[in-house]
């Protein structure tokens, strides 16, 4: 894996002083890691990496879908984001992805992805009832849209965000009218000391771009 800028698709160069790379457009951060492809090895040395922070998944997987991606924010003082995408299909909007993230305030992954114009959710969540609510292991977790008006995909996806166990929680599908699938009472479950399930656990390329 090659370190990058968790807020843009630059390359990170060793930084100074209290972080450890330094991104171009972006300054000191901690690294991005994405393996080149999805894999059973490749998602081991994952959750090696981030070791004592969550991974979700949606668990459990339904038949035709596969973990397509996943990455990892952090150094060696310890781990700030993770996130996976499951792709597969869906009878009435065809191939749909479905990418998760968890991070620590400021990290700025989500953001990436959902195409913010916040590195946290926090400012762009609407007044009112959640959109949806997803189960992360018995808790209830409420969910509200993140406006993607700023992006240049922005009619491609939707996104939903929260707070979950202290953490941001960020889900972002691909494309937006799939959004739709949250509301079948999803279920998301840290991975990271499941075990022997997860040799069953199915990969397939290539991941989608970001």
């Amino acid at each position: 894996m090659s370190p990058a800028c968790p807020r843009c698709s630059a390359p990170v160069a060793p930084g100074d002083g209290g972080r450890s790379w330094s991104c171009p457009d972006h300054g000191p951060t901690d690294a991005l890691w994405r393996p080149p492809s999805a894999s059973y090895a490749a998602f081991t040395e994952h959750l090696g990496r981030t070791r004592g922070f969550p991974t979700y998944l949606p668990w459990p997987l339904s038949p035709g879908w596969s973990v397509t991606d996943f990455a990892a924010v952090g150094s060696e003082a310890g781990t700030r984001a993770t996130m996976t995408c499951c792709s597969g299909t869906s009878e009435l909007d065809g191939p749909v992805d479905v990418v998760v993230v968890t991070e620590e305030t400021g990290t700025g992954l989500g953001a990436r992805l959902a195409g913010s114009a916040h590195d946290d959710p926090g400012p762009g969540l609407p007044d009112g009832p959640p959109l949806v609510r997803v189960r992360l292991d018995q808790k209830q977790v409420p969910l509200w849209s993140v406006s993607t008006s700023g992006s240049s995909g922005e009619w491609d996806r939707s996104v939903v965000a929260g707070e979950a166990l202290g953490r941001w929680l960020w889900i972002v599908v691909r494309p937006a009218s799939a959004v739709l699938l949250l509301r079948d009472d999803w279920i998301l479950r840290d991975v990271s000391g499941l075990g022997p399930p997860l040799v069953e656990l199915p990969f397939a390329e290539p991941a989608p771009p970001w």
